[in-house]
């Protein structure tokens, strides 16, 4: 019988971050939100427990565990705040990841203990000013001068990429141009503080403001040879099978916050008055709950779903895909439907539902957009 229960390890992780969520990082997280700050004491505290190393082996640093382990984490965050979680996926599945999959031993003992101890962060530089979804479009340029890249270009968009602790960027370039015109693409590690790397001011986001996102530009910045990652030419390849898994975790922190929303309103129809009766006896409140936890419940079983083939090692970009799309659909709903339950005070930065409203728009846009989703859903379906 398919049995969804959480086995004894990862309920008791669950249960662990769930605690953390709510006594370290719901406290204080509204004012660092509203003041646009780095949580460095939160990552801090994450690194502690492990979190940042939860998918990689123990000699490597990490912890040993696998990447639904990091869904989980990245869902009990979410369900408080979408910075921090955001925080630890881009950490993991971006900056992190694309070493433990593709880099050189020496790459992986240089830089992986300080990543998985999350006393250092890294970040993915892929996207692009004039690219956006469209990542084949790399203009981002980087030539093999002796034993030496020399790059030049830039990045948008990129988390974790301007840091205190951000201790690099593994870049995307286009590192040939073959005589039919396609383009040879590579992934290059950057370390921050090279010579010619600069990382312009944090943008001004509508949400996501405890996380660190920045555009990146390259100009004749030189690194060693072996700072290429896996084989030259398969940087796009790699980026997408990274992507791939980082749509399952994005789904996972997608989940997180629609369910914070459903939280929050259980809590607040139970408190609020209107006409006399506590806003929960209206049957409308009551549907849209009900609405809201549907939406929950249908996105989680298709994160496990999609996370599930790729632990088994089975193809799983389609159950990705569609994890991604349903989650942040249900993110973008709960969190619009909680605003409307909680009326006035749901446009008041206060409340925590006016958070999550600003929050769930760009999980509709990030690592693919749903319109990218559907056309990744179409094509393995045969559509075209």
């Amino acid at each position: 019988m398919i049995d969804f229960r959480l086995d004894d390890e990862y309920e008791a992780l669950r249960k662990t971050v769930e605690e953390f969520a709510r006594s370290e990082v719901a406290p204080v997280i509204g004012d660092l939100y509203e003041r646009e700050e780095f949580p460095y004491e939160i990552v801090a505290k994450m690194a502690d427990m492990g979190l940042f190393g939860l998918p990689f082996p123990e000699e490597y640093g990490g912890m040993g565990g696998d990447y639904f382990a990091l869904c989980l984490t990245l869902e009990e965050l979410a369900r408080v705040d979408s910075s921090v979680a955001i925080t630890v996926e881009a950490g993991v599945s971006l900056g992190a990841m694309p070493i433990y999959r593709f880099g050189t031993e020496e790459q992986k003992e240089k830089w992986l203990p300080e990543l998985c101890a999350g006393t250092a962060l890294g970040a993915f530089g892929l996207t692009e000013p004039g690219g956006g979804s469209d990542a084949g479009a790399t203009r981002t340029r980087a030539k093999l001068d002796g034993d030496t890249w020399v790059i030049n270009g830039s990045k948008s968009f990129i988390t974790n990429s301007g840091t205190d602790i951000t201790k690099l960027v593994t870049v995307t370039a286009v590192t040939d141009v073959k005589e039919n015109g396609r383009k040879e693409i590579s992934a290059i590690i950057v370390p921050s503080g090279t010579p010619g790397f600069a990382v312009a001011p944090k943008y001004s986001k509508v949400g996501w403001n405890c996380s660190d996102t920045h555009e990146l530009s390259f100009d004749d910045v030189r690194v060693p040879a072996e700072n290429l990652v896996g084989e030259r030419g398969r940087g796009y390849a790699q980026f997408l099978s990274i992507l791939d898994e980082g749509r399952v975790a994005i789904a996972a922190l997608s989940v997180g916050l629609a369910q914070g929303c459903v939280d929050e309103c259980l809590r607040y129809v139970k408190e609020r008055e209107a006409f006399g009766h506590k806003i929960g006896e209206y049957q409308a409140i009551q549907f849209k709950i009900a609405d809201m936890e549907v939406r929950t419940h249908t996105a989680r079983l298709a994160y496990y779903a999609a996370a599930s083939k790729m632990l088994r090692g089975e193809p799983f970009k389609k159950e990705a895909s569609i994890a991604k799309l349903v989650a942040s659909n249900a993110a973008m709903d709960n969190s619009r439907d909680a605003t409307q339950i909680f009326g006035g005070y749901g446009f008041m930065n206060e409340f925590p539902v006016s958070r999550f409203y600003r929050d769930a728009k760009i999980l509709e846009i990030g690592e693919g957009t749903s319109e990218v989703q559907r056309m990744l859903i179409a094509r393995h379906l045969g559509v075209a």
